[in-house]
């Protein structure tokens, strides 16, 4: 007889049950045999089902001392293949349910459950009910898409205002007053407050090129007056300048025939990716290569540098842009694709389409 006692560090109303020596037994590896055994699936316990009372019957009939011949056999194995049919064919819906569910689970949110001749009115409404949570998260996705792709338009417009302020206004006062500075440091007949007065147009001369630097970071012009080729360019010429890094450019196309959207998409994750690389990666050199297809276009940006540990990235460091780059190109149904390891460098593609679907 066993009896049931709480043991000290365990609720009282979780009793741990005692055998007669005292000792706790464990009732997890039976329970797990038999939840292991349960959780087969439901084609399996069916055919072993009926295999186990197919057995019975042949045991029930030996035992009974009638003649067991071929014919019998031939008969029994007829009835058990028949029967094996009958029961796949009833599980059909069941499996097509199964696989809907396994294809929405990998990301597949285009499947639906369709119509079965064999499925049962139940089963039916199982499947309805399906598709139509499948077409009400759908609907949610798309307004989501939808939201964000506004978000980012609305970003884009609002940085290319604040860039041709900055170009346009703020710069041309910077040389203005830088022009203002050298009249002034012309005309002055102290030496020392001509030599002050050089000193602060030097230091005006500087802030007036960060200011193009930060318009064109903020939102690059030639982008949109000469294509993304020579953007691309203009990229890596400003990323080697001052830090020793050789960027370069290859493409086999002008990719002037790329839509704005898609060309200001592959730009960002360009310019995110190079950022990164020359930021943290520390590499001799990064190679950008743009390749044009037919409906496609693929932006490849490789570097020799130190590489990272992707998943802790994405988890660790939100801030390195990766989670903006995928949005960007999802939003415009292309893909990215990101391999890396520590020590092993980084090769980031982006592939978007050319042509409306």
């Amino acid at each position: 007889m066993s009896i049931s006692l709480p043991v000290k560090g365990t609720p009282a109303h979780r009793p741990v049950p005692l055998t007669r020596a005292g000792s706790q037994s464990r009732p997890g590896a039976r329970g797990g045999i038999r939840l292991a055994a349960l959780r087969v699936p439901l084609v399996a316990k069916l055919v072993g089902a009926n295999l186990g009372v197919v057995a019975v019957l042949t045991v029930a009939w030996v035992v009974s001392g009638a003649a067991m011949n071929l014919d019998v056999l031939v008969g029994i194995f007829a009835v058990l293949v028949l029967h094996l049919v009958v029961v796949a064919v009833a599980l059909r819906p069941i499996q097509d349910l199964e696989g809907v569910a396994s294809r929405v689970w990998k990301g597949d949110f285009g499947a639906r459950v369709e119509q079965s001749a064999v499925a049962d009115h139940q089963v039916l409404r199982v499947g309805a009910m399906f598709n139509l949570l499948l077409d009400g998260l759908a609907a949610d996705r798309a307004r989501m898409r939808a939201l964000a792709a506004e978000v980012i338009e609305v970003g884009d417009r609002e940085r290319a205002a604040l860039a041709r302020e900055l170009h346009d206004s703020t710069a041309q006062r910077l040389a203005a007053l830088m022009l203002q500075i050298s009249a002034a440091a012309r005309d002055a007949n102290d030496p020392q407050l001509a030599a002050r007065l050089s000193e602060i147009r030097d230091a005006a001369e500087a802030v007036t090129e960060e200011v193009r630097l930060l318009s064109h970071t903020v939102h690059p012009r030639v982008l949109d007056d000469l294509g993304l080729v020579p953007a691309l360019q203009k990229l890596a010429r400003e990323s080697s300048t001052g830090t020793g890094i050789d960027v370069d450019v290859e493409a086999n196309s002008d990719g002037a025939s790329i839509p704005h959207p898609m060309a200001a998409v592959l730009y960002r994750v360009a310019q995110e990716a190079v950022r990164n690389a020359v930021r943290h990666a520390a590499p001799r050199r990064v190679h950008v290569v743009l390749h044009q297809g037919d409906d496609t276009a693929t932006l490849d940006v490789l570097d020799d540098g130190k590489g990272f540990d992707l998943k802790e990235a994405e988890q660790r460091r939100p801030g390195m842009g990766l989670l903006s780059m995928r949005e960007r190109v999802s939003l415009v149904d292309g893909e990215l694709s990101i391999r890396t390891a520590p020590g092993d460098g980084t090769a980031i593609s982006a592939t978007v389409p050319t042509v409306a679907h």
